[in-house]
């Protein structure tokens, strides 16, 4: 690798020191990390660089420096990598929202399941895991069921609608995002120019000041009905009743339009409370074959088909015979619960947000499914107060992993089986190191899906035996 300084008087006069900030390094990529960025050695240490692919040879500005890595800023491709292709996006060299959009798709696959791969083996411990080739998605664009963008005004006073730049909180404004179904392309373009007439003031977080924060879209990849929802910092939006009349006359699909209030100094987008203003306060969808329910803030799988590839890899791997008690902790809105319910003797969900709990219930009763109880409360609490032992537990937990409570109480538990879904190959790792220590269960296998195509995200469901 060549090294070289940043021209200047200084540079002249003396040479910089190597692996110093602001230098510039000729770096070949030969690796991609969890997060998505290339990897790379200069003077026998690490650089990660954004937007880079293993087999590129590129240019790159040292930028956060510390003894043995530092993080890149690419200047120039020098050689293309074989896997680099053109960005299928015009504003992917500026946009957050995807890191892989340079990446062809087969070698995103290749290197998700490396990544599974190499995180088990780190840090499970696992010699060789068993880990099968990952489901690949049937479209890499176009998939995604929700979009909630953060909304801006520009210096000429435009509302501006999309993600924020990378390693910033400038928003690079869409007026259409190739990853959301094209289906919710027209709102995103026109619901701003809506929101401009109006007049209503556009949140800015510095201040703390003005009404509306963000713009979310959801859509039933099935049945094709809209929910369109402001989120707003407070509730009084001049003519409000009236345009989302106006919306809802011109978008055939939609189904309902609401408001999320989020009155607080936060980073989170929705807040607590959800008022529908016209329409109805969900969607439908169709999910394996059943009924659900969407509501504005519901937790639902983005990736429809992928999310059913997953269900079915479950159902064809546990080959239920219809005399199991399944207990599914993290239960959510009963996602993957009422379609196995209705393979199995009995099935418990545990969730602890109680509308999701609601939901689940609502969802029960509308696909007439009478052998599912869903109790509402923290799995690590009601985990070891259970009266009867399944023959199975499904987890699904956040990208934390289990808490530890849990991994005690299943190993008293004992059941025969746990299928272990996760979107964090780290803590999945994790967790089911400790539930395989002393030869309480064994890895079968492990199966990735591509839920997240274009991002370095990754979906895993694995599955234990006794």
């Amino acid at each position: 690798m060549s090294l070289t300084s940043l021209p200047s008087e200084d540079n002249l006069a003396a040479p910089v020191e190597p692996w110093q900030q602001g230098q510039v390094v000729d770096v070949t990529i030969t690796d991609l990390s969890d997060s998505g960025d290339g990897v790379g050695r200069s003077h026998e240490r690490v650089v990660f660089v954004p937007d880079t692919v293993t087999g590129d040879r590129v240019r790159v500005r040292l930028l956060r420096v510390k003894p043995q890595y530092a993080h890149g800023k690419l200047l120039e491709v020098l050689e293309p990598s074989p896997h680099r292709i053109r960005a299928r996006c015009i504003v992917a060299d500026k946009c957050g929202g995807c890191q892989w959009q340079h990446v062809d798709y087969p070698y995103q696959l290749a290197a998700k399941h490396n990544q599974v791969v190499q995180t088990l083996e780190r840090i499970g411990k696992f010699s060789q895991p068993l880990v099968s080739p990952i489901l690949a998605a049937e479209a890499d664009l176009g998939y995604r069921n929700k979009a909630t963008y953060p909304l801006a005004r520009s210096q000429a006073g435009q509302i501006q609608a999309g993600y924020y730049q990378k390693g910033s909180h400038h928003i690079v404004n869409l007026n259409q995002c190739p990853i959301q179904d094209v289906r919710l392309n027209p709102l995103l373009a026109e619901v701003k120019q809506d929101l401009y007439d109006r007049g209503w003031g556009i949140y800015d977080e510095k201040l703390h000041r003005g009404k509306v924060r963000h713009l979310a879209l959801r859509i039933g990849r099935r049945t094709g009905e809209m929910l369109l929802t402001l989120v707003v910092k407070d509730k009084n939006l001049s003519g409000l009743e009236e345009q989302a009349e106006a919306w809802l006359a011109r978008y055939s699909k939609l189904a309902g339009v609401s408001l999320n209030v989020n009155p607080d100094r936060t980073n989170a987008i929705f807040g607590r409370e959800t008022v529908c203003v016209a329409g109805h306060p969900y969607l439908h969808e169709t999910f394996a074959g059943l009924t659900f329910q969407l509501r504005p803030d519901t937790f639902f799988q983005i990736h429809t088909e992928q999310a059913e590839a997953l269900l079915q890899t479950i159902i064809d791997e546990l080959q239920l015979q219809g005399h199991e008690l399944l207990l599914d902790a993290y239960c959510g809105i009963g996602t993957f619960t009422l379609p196995l319910a209705a393979r199995v003797r009995q099935a418990i969900g545990l969730e602890v947000q109680p509308e999701a709990v609601e939901q689940a219930r609502l969802s029960a009763s509308l696909n007439q499914l009478e052998n599912v109880t869903f109790i509402e409360g923290a799995v690590e609490t009601l985990l070891p107060q259970l009266d009867a032992k399944p023959d199975i537990v499904l987890l699904d937990p956040p990208r934390r992993g289990c808490d530890a409570a849990v991994i005690e109480a299943l190993t008293q538990l004992a059941p025969d089986r746990i299928v272990y879904i996760s979107c964090n190959p780290a803590t999945l790792a994790r967790d089911l190191k400790l539930l395989c220590q002393d030869n309480q269960y064994r890895l079968a296998r492990v199966q990735p899906v591509d839920f997240f195509p274009q991002t370095p995200h990754v979906e895993c469901v694995a599955f234990l035996v006794r």
